[in-house]
Formats: structure tokens, C-alpha cells, sequence
């Protein structure tokens, strides 16, 4: 066996050579595909495959991407769930769409219809959002700030990977691309927060914004163009004033108080009532420039007045409210504006409001032109409150989370197991029913850690994990299945204490069933194959053939590695309860009905896992089963009975085939049986009698 853990690595060593470079991003072509009209993709932004969204105007409406040059986390094959982001200006979610992956249990298990499913979710969403893959977890979670995405039963790992690199990917786009896209809430006005103040205190303290420009300063900015000299007024009058425009966020009650009379200001809280996400903005304007063109409708955008927050532009509309202004603010016109919080304004922090100076060249087709004249305003944070955004756990403790119950039991299962199997291991296989205790243990294997708690370990998490050591990856993936996770710990343990006895013979689903199979074909009698010894002894050397097949396609061709895992039935008999394609469930059924009359002959002979926990059992550190000298000479009967063919001639066990059974400690303890103890009891009586 060291010999061919030493073989072993040393092939895995001489893939390195074989592994292929990081996933290229889809060409424009191949990623235009998947955007749905009336979308197309623009021009490329990066060197990532992130793409403009057009709208069916032609003008930029977001960005399309795909998660795996941003995000790749690997999945449970190794390689990354690919997916295509579709966010819009404001950072919401307009699609959501899977482009590959080699997850197994979607690939041919589940199908991926429900994968497919679970992208739907996403939609409407905002980046900003604390989106996490469960169910609310605690009293009070319904009321949280959390939105949470229904996961695939059976899948739930994959689905959290999947979301994980879909929020990564349009994460480090909002970042690189979307600067005044918060990624938390935004602020709004702390209703708790009371301040008596005034309109003086407002402009002494700079909570009211005052721009003022002259005529030359206007003149100043037409100069050059055709419309220089289309303002009479401004040229005869430079030194009088333009624009004389006052600014001031009324959402506080504080600042509307100080700023309006008593009749607006309760017209204005009844309003905010109804739109209580909306931020109330009055602007007032003294000089000749006023608001708004002669044109405009009320309660429509106003047409000479837009805003803008670090670069994205901020939805004005008209909230259609008569204004009365306090004692002591400026006498001109005065409108209150107002703008969706859920856009992604944010109040607390500074935003320009864009006034456009317009005029007009000629008299019978005049030509408008216009210049833009830029004020900054900001409010004091003092004023506003940022929801307490509650932060998602990590991944891994969610999944805990939502696992918790099955968790306890399975570590109270796993405890009461491996202290009797450490302390107690020849009182068990010394009880008069022995077997019948053996199968109900296995009986809630199957049942429990297998077709309830999904716990069948696999050879893919073996591969994924290799990939990602080699490759440089993260092993993350293997924290989204806490209940798997924790069976590999102890098995992995259990080299040490025992070799691979304690997860082939006790903890797989599969094996059990095998198990259960072969006694079910004792029972009806069915006559059993009886392998050669020398058979026997070259066929167990498959399993680690199958083994290193399966490492090699994971490098040369991870695309087929899905398919090519499916020489496990373990997917088919365990995770998806035999519901699959015919040729799958045919394909697991052999293995059982050979198991009738083979015994656990998958196991023995081509098992990848086992062989894996094979080599891992070369970490043992102790010989754990008792022998005698007699054993193998003169007395051969444990290794007759051994079912395994895991004791030799000379009475040694070869532990790297053992699978715990205890059949021949039951043996070696038991005086009715072993027949060193029966030679040494008759001894004894014929002592006594010639005394």
C-alpha cells in the first residue's frame, strides 16, 4: 500500500503540467446571446467581460457581465458557476441567468431546472440589499432588513456558491464602474432628531445652499457661442443679479419647520405620509432666472432643473405643493422638488443640482441653446439615521444555521458511535445480536445522514478539493455542506484510530445498502459468488485505477469530470432517491442486486472514494484489532470468515481492506468460536481431569 500511495502522488505530481489556465470571458458575441430584448450590449468596459447595457434607444441603460472572471468561486466540481449579471444604472437587478457550471448534483441528478429557477429570484433586487440564500433564522428575522432567496432543496451548497459569486461579481463592477452606487441603504430623516432653528440659523450653519451669479458671470459662460449677445438685459445690466437660488433638503422636520410656514409645513407631513420614501427638496429663487420654463407641467420633471450624486443622475419630479415660506427667508419663487430614496439617493452625503441658463437665437426658428450651471449642496449628517443594515452571516454559518438541528443529532450520533467503537468495540461484537444491532445502526445511516441528511461523501468533493490546492483555489466550497463536512472530519480522524474501516464500514450510506442487500439475498437464499483469492487480490486493485482516471480528467477535460463521477452511484441511489434517468437507476441497481450475491462488491473492488480512504488509512497508528499467535497457523478461521478478504493466511490483518465489520473480533473474543480459546479450554479440562 505505500507503494502505491507513493505511485499515487507521484502521478498527481505529473499532472501539474496538465492544467489548464484561467476561463477566458465570453466573446461579445457569445455573451450578447443571453440579453433579452429590448437590451443589446455595448461596447466592452474592461478586459473582464464587462459590457455597456443599451437600451432599444441605444443609449447606456447598465452593465452586463458574467460572474466567473470576477467572482470564481469554485463549486463542488472544482470549477466556478458561470452566470450573467444584467444590472441597471441604479445597481437593481434586471436578469440573472446561469451560462454553465458542472455542479453533479444539477448536471444529472436535480436537472437544472431548479437551478435555473433560483436565478429568477434576483430580479428587482438591488445590490444594496442584504440578500442571503434561507430562511429567516430567529424570532423577530421576518422584520429584518435581510431579503432572502429560496434555495434547492438537496443543492442548497451549490445555490449559496452561485449567489456568492453572483453578489462578487456585480459588487466589483459597482465599484469599478457604479461609484455612486451605495452598497447600503441609504440615509434617511431621524424622526427622533428635534432641533429648533430658524431660516438665519439655516444660512448661518450651511444648511441652506445660496448660488448667486450676475449677468456678466452668465454672459461669461455664452461667450463664444451664437447666443453671446441674445440677452439684452444681461449685457445693458452686467453688475445686476441672474440667478439668486436658495437650497434646502426639508426632510428633516427640524429644517422644514425653519424654512416653512405652519400651514405648508403640516401639508408637507401629510404628504410625506403617503410618500414616505420620497426626500422633500424646496428651492427658491429670488432673481430674474426663476425655476422653470413657461412650459412646464406641475407635478412632471421640472425642464430646467436636473440633479446628480457622485456621477449618476438623481430623479427630480415636482411634488405639486403650494409654498409658504417662514418669517425671515427670502421672497421669490419658491417649489418643492422631491426624489426617490430607493433610487439610491442619499441624503446625508453631497449631491449637485444642475440649473440650465437657457436662450434663444433668432425670431422665426429661434435655436435654443443652453449652459449649465452646477451647485453643490449637502445637510448635515446630524439630521439623518441609516437603517441598521443587518450584515449576512458568513455562508458558512448560515448554512450552519439552517442546519443546526440536523447538526446536533448527527454529532450525538457520531459521538455515541465512535465511543463505543474507541471503549466498548468487543462488548458490541460480543452481544448475542450482534448483526441486528450492526444493521440498525446502518439503518440510520441510510436513512439519517443519507437520504434525510444528504450526507453521502463523494469522490467529487475529493477532486474539487485537489483542484483547488493545485490550481490555488479557495476550499470555501466545502463550508456551504457543514453536514458533510463534519462526517469528513471524523472520518478523517478515524485514520488514525482505524484506518478506512470507520467511514466504509459505519458511516456510507451506500455501503449500507449494499449491506442490506447481501443480507437480503441470505435470507432468500440466493446462491453467492465466491471470488478466487487471487481474483480477489487483483481486483481490488481497480478501485485505485478508477481513482487515478478520475484525477486525470479533472485536469486534462473537467468537463466531463461530472460524468465521469457517475461511476459512483451514490447520486442516483442516495441523493436523488432513485429518481433519474433510467440508465442511472439501472446502473445503481446492479451494483445492489450484484450485492446480493457479491458481497458489497462496488465496495471492494471499484469503489474511487474508497480507494481514497484506502490511502488514507495509511495514517493509522496502531494495529487496533487483537490477534493471537495461533492466528493463520494453525487457525484460518477469521480469514475464512472475513467477508472482505481482508485477513491473510499468516493471520495479518490488511487494514487498507478492512471495513470495521468486527466479525472477527466477535471471533477472537468469543470461546465457543476461536479456536485457540476452545484448544486452550479443553487443555484446561483435560488438566483437571488427569489431576
Amino acid at each position: 500500500m505505500r507503494a502505491i500511495a507513493f505511485i499515487f502522488a507521484t502521478f498527481v505530481s505529473l499532472l501539474l503540467s496538465t492544467i489548464p489556465g484561467d476561463a477566458e470571458p465570453l466573446s461579445r458575441d457569445d455573451l450578447s446571446a443571453f440579453v433579452r430584448a429590448p437590451f443589446s450590449i455595448g461596447e466592452a468596459l474592461n478586459d473582464k467581460g464587462v459590457y455597456s447595457l443599451l437600451n432599444s434607444g441605444g443609449a447606456e441603460a447598465g452593465y452586463v457581465f458574467e460572474t466567473e472572471p470576477l467572482a470564481p468561486l469554485p463549486g463542488f466540481s472544482g470549477a466556478p458557476i458561470n452566470v450573467l449579471v444584467v444590472l441597471d444604472l441604479e445597481g437593481k437587478f434586471l436578469d440573472v441567468q446561469l451560462i454553465n457550471h458542472n455542479e453533479p448534483i444539477f448536471v444529472s441528478g436535480l436537472g437544472e431546472a431548479p437551478f435555473r429557477k433560483f436565478f429568477e429570484q434576483y430580479g428587482g433586487l438591488s445590490i444594496s440589499d442584504s440578500i442571503v440564500v434561507g430562511t429567516p433564522y430567529g424570532e423577530g428575522a421576518s422584520g429584518s432588513s435581510l431579503v432572502y432567496l429560496d434555495g434547492v432543496t438537496k443543492a442548497t451548497a451549490s445555490v449559496r456558491i452561485a449567489h456568492e459569486s453572483v453578489m462578487g461579481a456585480a459588487l466589483a463592477v459597482a465599484r469599478e464602474k457604479m461609484q455612486g452606487i451605495a452598497t447600503s441603504p441609504p440615509a434617511y430623516p431621524d424622526p427622533e432628531y428635534s432641533e429648533t432653528l430658524t431660516w438665519d440659523d439655516l444660512v448661518s450653519q450651511g444648511i441652506a445652499t445660496r448660488k448667486q451669479m450676475t449677468n456678466a458671470e452668465i454672459n461669461a459662460l455664452f461667450a463664444g457661442t451664437r447666443w453671446a449677445d441674445d440677452d439684452p438685459e444681461a449685457t445693458d445690466y452686467p453688475d445686476e443679479t441672474y440667478l439668486d437660488l436658495w437650497i434646502v433638503d426639508l426632510g428633516p422636520q427640524s429644517i422644514a419647520r425653519a424654512a416653512l410656514s405652519d400651514d405648508t409645513y403640516e401639508e408637507l407631513q401629510r404628504f410625506m405620509e403617503i410618500s414616505d420614501n420620497d426626500e422633500p427638496l424646496l428651492l427658491i429663487e429670488t432673481a430674474r432666472h426663476g425655476l422653470v420654463s413657461e412650459d412646464f407641467v406641475r407635478n412632471t420633471s421640472p425642464d430646467w432643473l436636473s440633479a446628480e450624486q457622485d456621477g449618476l443622475p438623481v430623479a427630480l419630479r415636482d411634488a405639486d405643493l403650494f409654498v409658504e415660506l417662514a418669517d425671515g427667508a427670502p421672497d421669490g419663487t419658491a417649489m418643492i422638488l422631491r426624489t426617490d430614496r430607493r433610487l439610491g439617493f442619499d441624503p446625508s452625503r453631497e449631491w449637485t443640482l444642475n440649473v440650465l441658463a437657457v436662450r434663444e437665437h433668432g425670431v422665426f426658428q429661434p435655436e435654443i441653446g443652453s449652459v449649465t450651471i452646477e451647485v453643490a449642496h449637502s445637510t448635515p449628517d446630524r439630521f439623518f439615521t441609516r437603517p441598521v443594515q443587518i450584515k449576512p452571516a458568513p455562508p458558512w454559518l448560515e448554512a450552519l444555521r439552517n442546519r443546526q438541528t440536523d447538526m446536533i443529532v448527527l454529532a450525538v450520533f457520531l459521538t455515541g458511535l465512535i465511543a463505543v467503537l474507541l471503549f466498548k468495540q468487543s462488548t458490541l461484537a460480543a452481544l448475542p445480536r450482534f448483526t441486528p444491532v450492526r444493521l440498525a445502526i446502518l439503518a440510520v445511516v441510510t436513512c439519517f445522514i443519507g437520504w434525510w441528511g444528504q450526507g453521502q461523501l463523494s469522490i467529487v468533493t475529493v477532486i474539487g478539493t485537489l483542484r483547488a490546492a493545485v490550481e490555488g483555489g479557495s476550499f470555501a466550497f466545502l463550508l456551504y455542506d457543514p453536514f458533510s463536512l463534519l462526517i469528513w472530519a471524523v472520518a478523517i480522524a478515524g485514520f488514525v484510530a482505524w484506518g478506512r474501516g470507520l467511514f466504509c464500514g459505519w458511516l456510507c450510506p451506500f455501503g449500507a445498502l449494499q449491506e442490506f442487500a447481501h443480507h437480503l439475498g441470505r435470507l432468500l437464499r440466493v446462491p453467492q459468488i465466491d471470488v478466487p483469492a487471487a481474483w480477489d487480490n487483483r481486483l481490488k486493485y481497480l478501485k485505485y485505477v478508477v481513482l487515478a482516471g478520475l484525477i486525470a480528467i479533472a485536469f486534462i477535460a473537467p468537463d466531463q469530470v461530472d460524468k465521469a463521477a457517475e461511476v459512483e452511484p451514490f447520486k442516483t441511489a442516495i441523493t436523488t432517491f432513485f429518481v433519474r434517468e433510467w440508465y442511472y437507476v439501472a446502473y445503481a441497481v446492479f451494483w445492489l442486486v450484484l450485492g446480493m450475491v457479491m458481497f458489497k462488491g462496488f465496495c471492494r473492488y471499484v469503489c474511487p472514494l474508497g480507494a481514497v480512504m484506502a490511502i488514507g488509512g495509511l495514517l493509522r497508528g496502531r494495529d487496533w484489532i487483537a490477534r493471537r499467535e495461533e492466528c493463520g497457523s494453525p487457525c484460518q478461521l477469521c480469514r475464512v470468515k472475513c467477508q472482505y478478504g481482508a485477513i491473510k493466511r499468516t493471520g495479518e490483518i490488511q487494514y487498507s481492506e478492512c471495513f470495521q465489520c468486527l466479525d472477527c473480533v466477535t471471533i477472537h473474543d468469543d470461546p465457543k468460536q476461536c479456536v485457540p480459546l476452545i484448544l486452550k479450554e479443553r487443555g484446561n479440562r483435560q488438566k483437571v481431569a488427569a489431576e
